[in-house]
């Protein structure tokens, strides 16, 4: 098949669409197949062009098989509401240009969050009379007005329109969780063309990278306990409950340390409350690359995973859990609803409610005390996904539904 695929974020980016996108396509590629991802110029989350490369109308190179393309959109930090949607917007444009002059494709896959990306999936597939798949991430715009970025009104309930209509004209929507499909269905959305795909972890990139030295780095001692966030430090993952539990935790148990390893819109308000709250516990990275991540992952004693407390998030997945689990980290998840059942069922590590430092503070130090249960927990979780999110057996189940979509032999 040749397949195009359209997504904001891209490697050298390292959020989760990123990876999420690299992993597949790579592996489509080495299954015989020729993909195209048209993206924008890595920029994100500072809206600042990585090294290496430059704002500009179109760039081509090849990553591991795949045909990349690089249009212009308005480069924007993660942080303000008006820039941020013209970068979103400017990508349309720019993308369904791009789409129609690299000829036919038997299918499109448009992947969602950013929300306008999925809008270039379907205007490209209707101008270019070619089925398309709408890949759903994240409950965009319900997702937005949970954490107050926008109030609900009428603009959002354009967009819900808007949402429901791309839903509708799609050949296929696949599901990064049950719980997307479970909502899609109730809103009047055709079960047989919802597929469930879920975030996952490339097996391959699971080997051990260097903890030793990222501790050195840090500066944490071998007798230390070290508890980590590892992803994107934005507005929806309640970050502010992990500050003030090691404030707690600074009396308490004074041997254990936290990390903070990302970027993103809450990245300088939560670096001034731990300032102002004198948290010489707690250290922030920033952005880093994706081995450095890989290497701090590998230093951590526990793994945190949270989301704010809301009705939306009870039905996401997020893929910072697979891949403590897969570090063979035990996890301690301030997530509700599905996210919860899958750690359950991995025994790989503690569910607390979300927002509530209190359970949070006992859950860290009681894992803090008890090493062997540390080792449980994480061999646990590192078998299980291993079994049931491995992203080559995914891969496959992907491939085979994007063939059917377009009434072809996988």
């Amino acid at each position: 098949m040749r397949i195009l695929f359209l997504s904001h974020y891209f490697p050298p980016e390292v959020n989760a669409p990123a990876n999420r996108t690299i992993e597949h396509c790579t592996a489509w590629v080495r299954l015989g197949h020729e993909v195209h991802v048209v993206t924008c110029v890595p920029s994100h989350p500072r809206g600042i062009a990585f090294q290496g490369y430059k704002p500009g109308w179109y760039v081509r190179e090849r990553v591991d098989g795949i045909e990349v393309h690089r249009v212009w959109s308005l480069l924007a930090a993660n942080t303000g509401m008006v820039r941020r949607t013209l970068n979103y917007l400017s990508f349309v444009p720019s993308a369904v240009w791009r789409a129609l002059l690299l000829g036919r494709f038997d299918i499109i896959v448009a992947t969602s969050p950013q929300f306008f990306c999925a809008l270039a999936g379907y205007l490209s597939g209707a101008i270019k009379r070619t089925p398309w798949v709408f890949e759903l991430r994240d409950l965009w715009p319900d997702s937005v007005a949970a954490v107050g970025a926008v109030r609900r009104g009428v603009l959002l309930r354009a967009l819900e329109r808007l949402e429901l209509r791309m839903y509708r004209h799609a050949r296929l929507v696949v599901c990064v969780t049950r719980s997307f499909m479970l909502n899609l269905e109730r809103r009047g959305i055709n079960r047989e063309k919802l597929a469930f795909v879920p975030n996952g972890i490339d097996v391959g990139m699971c080997q051990a990278g260097d903890p030793e030295a990222a501790r050195r780095r840090l500066g944490i001692g071998t007798d230390e306990v070290l508890v980590s966030y590892v992803g994107t430090v934005g507005m929806a993952h309640g970050l502010r409950t992990i500050l003030d539990a090691a404030h707690e935790l600074s009396h308490r148990e004074p041997r254990i340390r936290f990390l903070i390893v990302g970027d993103g819109a809450e990245l300088s308000a939560l670096r001034r409350h731990a300032g102002d709250g004198g948290l010489s516990n707690v250290h922030f990275t920033g952005l880093v690359p994706r081995a450095a991540a890989k290497d701090y992952l590998d230093a951590s004693d526990i793994c945190l995973v949270t989301l704010k407390r809301s009705p939306v998030f009870r039905t996401v997945l997020p893929s910072k859990l697979f891949e403590a689990m897969a570090a063979g980290k035990p996890v301690i998840l301030g997530v509700e609803g599905e996210a919860r059942e899958v750690l359950e069922a991995s025994g790989g590590g503690i569910a607390v409610e979300p927002e509530n430092q209190a359970q949070l503070c006992d859950a860290i130090a009681r894992l803090a005390a008890a090493p062997d249960l540390r080792l449980r927990l994480g061999t646990a979780g590192r078998e299980f996904v291993a079994r049931e999110f491995n992203r080559t057996t995914w891969a496959r189940t992907y491939l085979s539904l994007l063939a059917a979509a377009c009434g072809r032999a996988a």
